[in-house]
């Protein structure tokens, strides 16, 4: 990232008031890291929106998908956004959190915070994707978290794939688990959260937000793109 290029962080969007502070928040925090401001935009739900965004943001513009997986949105909504405001010379648009391994450190955090215990029956809940490859990147962190934890972790989505969350909670509970915790592949509270809370489970942890690897990670790609100007 150039000194001089602005940074845009674009989260999915909600209307739970602190899914959307939580955005606000993690871009502060990125900002402060960087040590230039950060600009939020939502791909949906809510604005401003990418278009609204960029019609008053100087180029050249660094993009940072606040996003867990590189699904639709990443994939082809928000690259569909930059393109629709006439964008695409001057916005470069860094890849999503993704499968990264310093995230685990905030999902083992995360999970010590809510009251996980040795011997319980660990399962990581994401938001759902049709997207092979998203979900995809939700197996890898779940193996990730297996191994940090010395235990299987199984995944299961609040929406859209299969198993839902509230199904694997009672899965494991049949299959002889005394407490059943769920690891929360969200970025923030809003209602896939509040699905993962419903589920049954023993320990829910709650979404990995401003968690000091979510917020290196996303400045880490604010200064190192690593990809070409959205086409």
């Amino acid at each position: 990232m150039s000194r001089s290029a602005s940074v845009l962080l674009v989260a999915h969007g909600t209307r739970h008031l602190a899914g959307a502070r939580t955005a606000r928040e993690l871009a502060d925090a990125v900002a402060a890291r960087l040590g230039q401001p950060v600009h939020v935009a939502y791909a949906d739900v809510r604005g401003p929106t990418v278009a609204e965004t960029l019609a008053r943001l100087p180029g050249p513009v660094t993009l940072v998908p606040a996003f867990l997986a590189s699904g639709y949105h990443v994939r082809t909504d928000i690259p569909a956004q930059v393109a629709a405001a006439g964008r695409t010379a001057d916005v470069t648009m860094t890849p999503a959190l993704g499968a990264d391994p310093a995230l685990l450190a905030a999902l083992a955090d995360r999970l010590a915070e809510a009251g996980v215990r040795e011997g319980d029956a660990v399962l990581l809940a994401g938001a759902g994707s049709s997207d092979p490859g998203a979900r995809a990147e939700a197996h890898t962190m779940a193996r990730r978290l297996g191994r940090l934890l010395r235990g299987p972790v199984p995944v299961a989505w609040a929406a859209t794939a299969q198993p839902a969350v509230a199904d694997e909670v009672a899965r494991l509970r049949s299959a002889g688990a005394a407490r059943v915790a769920v690891a929360s592949w969200l970025l923030a509270p809003g209602l896939f959260a509040d699905r993962l809370y419903a589920a049954g489970a023993d320990v829910v942890a709650r979404p990995l937000g401003t968690h000091p690897a979510v917020t290196a990670a996303l400045a880490a790609r604010a200064l190192r793109p690593g990809s070409a100007a959205v086409a």
